[in-house]
């Protein structure tokens, strides 16, 4: 059974995403920021990681870019997520 992991900062995001992912088979694991989901990613090599941008500390983009260029996290596909979409988010370049 494939393992996704969330790395959102909301716990309502993950609620929601857990739910749906494991009623479809899939089992989850979650971070509740950057740096917990690379290291997470790191320990648990997951198939597939949901992550959301916007984030305290080290955003999605930083995590993304340190899975990148890590030899044991390079070929986990990742996708980006987000749910900002109020116009301060775009203005400061988060749509």
């Amino acid at each position: 059974m494939p393992l996704i992991l969330i790395v959102d900062d909301s716990p309502t995001e993950v609620h929601v995403m857990q739910k749906a992912l494991e009623k479809h088979g899939y089992r989850t694991a979650a971070a509740a920021d950057g740096a917990e989901g690379v290291r997470l990613a790191r320990e648990m090599a997951p198939d597939l990681i949901f992550m959301d941008i916007v984030m305290p500390g080290m955003n999605g983009y930083q995590a993304t870019r340190a899975l990148a260029n890590d030899p044991k996290t390079r070929t986990i596909p990742i996708i980006m997520v987000t749910s900002k979409g109020e116009h301060l988010d775009r203005v400061r370049g988060f749509d």
